[in-house]
């Protein structure tokens, strides 16, 4: 969700050198992001493990020389590494996750105070502006947009996407009479996850009113592995990214391409909508109002029931004091069904 934002801040400040330090796995998302945007890699898990390698890691950055620090995680590591910039006077500035707004919004009885806290994308450009950068509106549409010196460098009204031709010749080419719909039925949590055999009925009613659509069903692991053979078995159409896919950067590709994805409220909604690919959204536990929808995606497309429950988690950690999960398994597949066709508009 950093994706946007930091996007922005490139093109309004062309003259900015912009470091985004992460974990391995986010660099797809940003190396190719604004010809004033590089990305450093760091496996705090096993390069720079502990406090002697974040104190490696400390050194490594110091060696760039900043001007400026945005602290867009605030986490134990990154509250050390922030601490060790204070000492060292450089101008810092950290996220503010807002933890007394999202307590009220789940609490229960009189402490619960349910109203629509900021986006992480408001959050992430406050700390640029508190460092003397304002980003203002966000200009980014999708990772397969490209900044040229502080310009865009597409027509507004093109969807951009990425090199089919990368992919394996079992995913394309796209022929202009399918449809092509992604399906990410699982997510980090239980209360997130809409009932694997309720999501099989929504691809079998889907596969009847498209009958030449091909699904692309994306997650990866090994209860996913196996739920997605099943349904491949029973429905031709489908087929398993991670079967085929060799890295992010070709998932990212072919959610460029995709009509609608359907997901949960998982990092699959996020990386979807970073392609400009419009998301119907199941949501359980966890609510839109606190924040987290996809970049540009529409609280239309959202589908959720309304129970004095919800929202009980602001991540969907949390087991469900009702011991029902109501909020998941009360909503029909016919509901979801309805929403995607009303995406595709065939």
């Amino acid at each position: 969700m950093m994706v946007p934002v930091v996007y922005t801040l490139a093109l309004r400040y062309p003259h900015v050198r912009i470091t985004v330090l992460s974990r391995p796995f986010a660099r797809p998302f940003f190396e190719d992001l604004a010809p004033n945007v590089n990305f450093m890699s760091a496996d705090v898990k096993k390069d720079y493990r502990g406090v002697k390698g974040l104190n490696r890691l400390y050194r490594r950055l110091v060696a760039k020389q900043p001007t400026a620090i945005a602290d867009l995680h605030a986490v134990l590591r990154s509250d050390y590494l922030r601490m060790r910039f204070n000492l060292g006077h450089f101008k810092v500035q950290h996220l503010n996750k807002h933890r007394h707004d999202r307590r009220h919004l789940v609490a229960k009885g009189k402490k619960r105070v349910v109203k629509q806290l900021n986006s992480p994308f408001k959050n992430y450009a406050d700390v640029f502006e508190r460092l003397g950068y304002p980003v203002g509106e966000l200009l980014f549409k999708s990772v397969f947009q490209h900044a040229q010196d502080g310009q865009e460098a597409i027509d507004p009204a093109v969807k951009p996407t990425g090199n089919l031709n990368m992919l394996p010749r079992e995913v394309g080419p796209k022929r202009s009479w399918e449809q092509w719909i992604g399906i990410a039925p699982f997510a980090a949590h239980e209360g997130k996850i809409y009932p694997p055999e309720r999501t099989f009925q929504v691809i079998e009613q889907l596969a009847r009113h498209y009958p030449k659509a091909r699904f692309f069903l994306f997650g990866r692991g090994e209860n996913e592995e196996n739920t997605f053979k099943e349904w491949a078995a029973k429905i031709p159409q489908c087929l398993s990214v991670t079967q085929y896919m060799e890295n992010m950067h070709q998932e990212l590709i072919l959610m460029s391409h995709l009509d609608v994805m359907l997901s949960m409220d998982s990092a699959n909604m996020h990386m979807a909508s970073l392609t400009a690919t419009p998301v119907v959204s199941v949501w359980g536990a966890t609510h839109p109002m606190a924040g987290f929808m996809g970049y540009g995606q529409s609280l239309e497309n959202v589908v959720q029931i309304d129970l004095p429950c919800r929202p009980c988690s602001i991540y969907g950690e949390k087991p469900c004091y009702r011991n029902d999960y109501q909020c998941l398994n009360g909503i029909e597949p016919e509901r979801i069904v309805e929403k995607i066709i009303k995406v595709i508009g065939q």
